[in-house]
């Protein structure tokens, strides 16, 4: 399972906690936490998530942890490579970020 190497929060109180810090830090990652009032640093990843919650979580009913988790990656796999986003200039996120042909899924495959 892939570990992450730092672990991006704002201060709320529940990521300040010592408790919470040595956890993270025995984990092997690094604590970053954003600067005080600085907002707007996590609003692109709560977006997305919404955007699973809403656009796809609420019309799903998996039953185990493992489904779960395939029904996500499967979600999250669609969002990247298939679907369009306008902010994006109606593109994936695959193109803007890769900017490769050969990483381009077609978007009329069913897989």
């Amino acid at each position: 399972c892939a570990k992450p190497g730092i672990i991006n929060t704002d201060q709320g109180s529940q990521f300040t906690r010592t408790l919470w810090v040595e956890i993270v830090l025995k984990s092997g990652a690094k604590v970053s936490m954003d600067g005080k009032g600085r907002w707007a640093d996590n609003v692109f990843i709560e977006r997305f998530w919404r955007t699973v919650k809403h656009e796809f979580l609420r019309y799903v009913m998996p039953e185990t942890l493992p489904e779960l988790r395939k029904e996500v990656s499967d979600f999250i796999k669609l969002y990247n490579e298939r679907r369009l986003h306008q902010s994006l200039n109606y593109q994936t996120p695959n193109e803007v970020y890769y900017d490769k042909p050969f990483l381009k899924v077609p978007r009329n495959s069913d897989q």
